[in-house]
């Protein structure tokens, strides 16, 4: 996390100081476009590409970071690992096992992926993927004898 944020801070210190060098430049020039001004205007060109770019490496590793959280919990939650504090009830859901949620997370997943894929095809195709995911959730459940007595 130390480089991500010392690699955001470094590229946005350069982005300021290529700023301020086209500020210079232009006064230099007395508002007149000359090389040098060009020349300052395509640094501060590439130190603005540099600095979007560790911002999105930024937001990437946030959200991951997210995931990597929300999963945890999720789990935790899922299979009892969290102990509930001191004066909280006990959840009323029996927990479940860590393998399990994670093919039903899986089975989710694929379900999202075929549903954006299918997003700018025919209802044919759409009808055609949704039989298919019906006889997969059939034989996921069928594996798992407490998906059916709910």
């Amino acid at each position: 996390m130390d480089s991500t944020v010392d690699a955001l801070s470094n590229a946005y210190q350069e982005f300021i100081a290529a700023a301020a060098g086209v500020l210079e430049a232009k006064e230099q020039s007395g508002g007149q476009k000359t090389a040098a001004t060009d020349a300052a205007l395509e640094h501060f060109k590439q130190r603005w590409e540099l600095f979007r770019v560790a911002c999105d490496q930024a937001e990437e590793f946030v959200e991951s970071a997210k995931q990597r959280i929300g999963s945890e919990c999720l789990v935790d939650e899922a299979t009892g690992s969290a102990t509930p504090k001191p004066g909280e009830p006990n959840p009323a859901l029996p927990p479940i096992s860590a393998v399990r949620l994670e093919q039903m997370s899986k089975a989710v997943r694929w379900l999202v992926i075929e549903l954006q894929q299918g997003s700018g095809s025919s209802n044919a195709a759409a009808s055609t993927s949704a039989n298919a995911n019906a006889q997969s959730s059939a034989a996921f459940d069928a594996r798992f004898p407490e998906d059916g007595a709910q």
